[in-house]
């Protein structure tokens, strides 16, 4: 039998049972469609996180360090950096304050989003890889002399300001009135919890606000990867001779620890693999029911034209042309189940991009991912559809001929 009549006869065999065939294809569908929407979001999800760790700020050191007595060690660690400038390039604190911003009539706790008001030193937009836009940036002044200024992000400049200049102009932070002195360009537009939309005062106006502002945790912002390194090393070990041995429970002053970036976008990656394998695996059940759904209309078929079988067998029909019609027959209805779950994976991924991950583009999964699951899909057929093939070329044709 030629390839072209095989698969001649396995539309004709499908088209003859549209319900039953659809209902075969169902688990496919539901397989190849769940499979698809949760990599791609899952992707996407993984990929927009490092893209934020990497819009934050690349080679930074994150560090968290308290001493017992209420004291904080950020003044020490500072001068430290300092002293480490072949490595370091800029040291800040990352508190922040949740308080009502206003500017005349506008409040940002009845916006959608409200600014987030953070803490800083003069290296502050060094450390979180801002550049500066317009006016200029917190200065050493400004911390040392508790000045009682500030410097917004694009987003928060805009929505307070519009499309109007801001600096010189004053925004009260809980009533409490702050200067602004310099606008942040914008770095991170596609995102709704976005890192533009930022207030930064220098952290030692938190004294205006009455605030006692948690200082134990830090950025170290170093030069590249293998300043990292080192920074850490010598960080962690001016941090022991502050706080303490962290390994010696009883001479303990305090408390440190650190993480990099390096560490945070590791355990990123391994997070989402694990999430991918264990959603996938259960998306995967999907296809192996309707591998199994396969199987069980493909042994009803091998029942229904067992005289056909015996027929082809009596006039000379190899083993091997049954076995290729059937694998076809359960290859094609797969293929047709693996196309229509990528058309139903293609629209559930872009409502997964907007709806669980809010995003303003749209999300499409790759052509990787939607070749590999079609192609699974015809594999999985194949698989399923070999027992039924194979039962059905072995039947003999005397046998086959008597069947009702």
């Amino acid at each position: 039998m030629k390839l072209g009549q095989a698969f001649k006869m396995a539309f004709k065999s499908i088209g003859g049972n549209k319900g039953r065939s659809f209902l075969t294809m169902l688990g496919i569908i539901i397989g190849v469609a769940s499979v698809m929407t949760i990599v791609s979001v899952m992707m996407a999800q993984n990929k927009a996180t490092l893209d934020r760790l990497k819009a934050m700020g690349t080679n930074r050191l994150e560090v968290y360090a308290s001493l017992y007595n209420g004291n904080s060690v950020f003044d020490s660690l500072y001068d430290y950096c300092l002293y480490l400038d072949d490595y370091v390039e800029g040291v800040t604190p990352a508190g922040n304050y949740w308080g009502n911003v206003t500017y005349e009539s506008k409040s940002g706790n009845s916006m959608d989003y409200p600014p987030e008001v953070y803490f800083g030193s003069d290296q502050y937009a060094i450390v979180n890889n801002f550049q500066l836009a317009e006016g200029r940036d917190l200065s050493k002044i400004d911390v040392d002399s508790y000045s009682n200024v500030c410097v917004l992000g694009a987003r928060a400049a805009r929505n307070f300001f519009d499309f109007t200049d801001p600096v010189g102009k004053s925004i009260q932070i809980d009533g409490v009135p702050f200067r602004v002195v310099g606008v942040y360009a914008e770095k991170d537009p596609d995102n709704d919890y976005s890192l533009d939309n930022v207030i930064v005062l220098p952290y030692t106006a938190a004294r205006s606000l009455n605030q006692s502002v948690d200082m134990s945790q830090f950025y170290v912002k170093c030069r590249d990867g293998n300043a990292l390194r080192q920074a850490k090393a010598m960080i962690e070990g001016f941090l022991t001779g502050i706080c303490g041995d962290p390994n010696d429970y009883t001479n303990q002053k305090g408390y440190f620890y650190t993480y990099s970036n390096d560490e945070y976008t590791e355990s990123i990656n391994e997070q989402a693999q694990g999430m991918s394998l264990v959603l996938g695996g259960i998306a995967g059940i999907s296809l192996l029911v309707g591998g199994i759904g396969i199987m069980n209309i493909m042994l009803v078929t091998v029942t229904e034209r067992t005289k056909e079988i015996g027929i082809r067998r009596a006039i000379g029909a190899q083993r091997k042309s049954i076995v290729t019609q059937f694998l076809i027959e359960s290859g094609t209805i797969c293929g047709i189940g693996g196309v229509i779950g990528a058309a139903f994976g293609f629209l559930f991924t872009m409502l997964g991009g907007k709806m669980l991950l809010h995003l303003k583009t749209i999300l499409l999964p790759s052509a990787g991912i939607t070749l590999a699951a079609v192609l699974f899909s015809v594999v999985l057929g194949v698989i399923f559809g070999m027992y039924p093939a194979i039962k059905a070329s072995g039947l003999q044709p005397v046998v086959a001929l008597r069947a009702d």
